[in-house]
């Protein structure tokens, strides 16, 4: 089942934080996709999220909004995201894929269409910003019975009510957006994100992932003693952005897995000397 891997990866995990990158599906190219989860898996990724490309991504900064762009301009969307998952799971059955978006490409696929397409594709939870836990109720029934598990989002604003919402109907994990804003904005309070941490689990009583503005493995080490997971997204496609620029075509995917993969080695080595003694 899908849950399974999630709470697997979590289990091996032990008492390292679970490390989660974020990659736009299509970005830099679709055959890029899934040379980097590959990749990415093998560089120490426990989870991958994977991002649906949509035209008006309101959580996301200039970073990830770029990559978007890009994806879609290749004809990337929900259809191809899920054909991508499929592909994936050919050679790795064993690393949880996350789909994280908004909800109207769900929508305007059906959200059972979507919900039967997606677990059949091998995808293990959704994450979708705009859609709240009060109005879930339908559609996680939907997803559980396909053994995907529906995650959300909470934030530095959010009131104890909607942490109780959210933990009344959450799986897998729940995603704390570390920062006010978009992706990749601000600077870490971690003393900040570690109470919020502890409030959230007095609630939620699932693995917490932290993400939004971790940049570098410092940045990441402070929030792997406070927190289940660390989430890192916008720095990756960044990173990406910057090894490729200017290369020929031919060399794009080589050059974008090698630069992402490296970074997240990087990250994973120093989540590895760190121990959440919560968890």
């Amino acid at each position: 089942m899908a849950l399974k891997r999630i709470d697997n990866a979590f289990a091996k995990a032990g008492q390292r934080a679970a490390l989660i990158p974020y990659i736009t599906t299509g970005d830099p190219s679709p055959q890029a996709t899934l040379a980097l989860m590959h990749s990415l898996a093998e560089a120490g990724a426990d989870i991958i999220e994977l991002g649906v490309p949509f035209s008006d991504p309101m959580a996301d900064g200039p970073v990830i909004q770029r990559a978007a762009e890009r994806a879609i301009a290749k004809g990337v969307g929900l259809p191809r995201v899920l054909d991508i998952v499929s592909e994936f799971r050919k050679v790795n059955n064993e690393t949880p894929v996350v789909l994280m978006g908004y909800a109207n490409p769900i929508e305007a696929m059906g959200r059972a269409v979507f919900a039967e397409k997606a677990g059949a594709a091998g995808v293990d939870g959704v994450l979708v910003v705009d859609y709240p836990p009060e109005e879930f109720d339908e559609f996680t029934a939907i997803l559980k019975e396909k053994g995907i598990s529906p995650i959300f989002l909470l934030a530095p604003t959010s009131t104890e009510a909607r942490i109780q919402s959210v933990a009344r109907v959450a799986e897998g994990y729940v995603y704390y957006v570390s920062l006010r804003g978009v992706t990749g904005s601000g600077a870490l309070n971690v003393e900040d994100v570690q109470q919020r941490v502890l409030d959230i689990k007095k609630h939620v009583k699932i693995p917490v992932g932290v993400g939004f503005g971790i940049r570098d493995a410092e940045s990441a080490a402070k929030i792997a003693k406070v927190a289940d997971a660390v989430v890192i997204g916008s720095k990756i496609i960044e990173t990406m952005e910057q090894a490729i620029a200017g290369k020929p075509e031919d060399q794009v995917t080589e050059v974008a897995v090698a630069s992402a993969s490296t970074w997240l080695k990087g990250i994973r080595e120093a989540l590895d000397k760190v121990q959440n003694k919560d968890k």
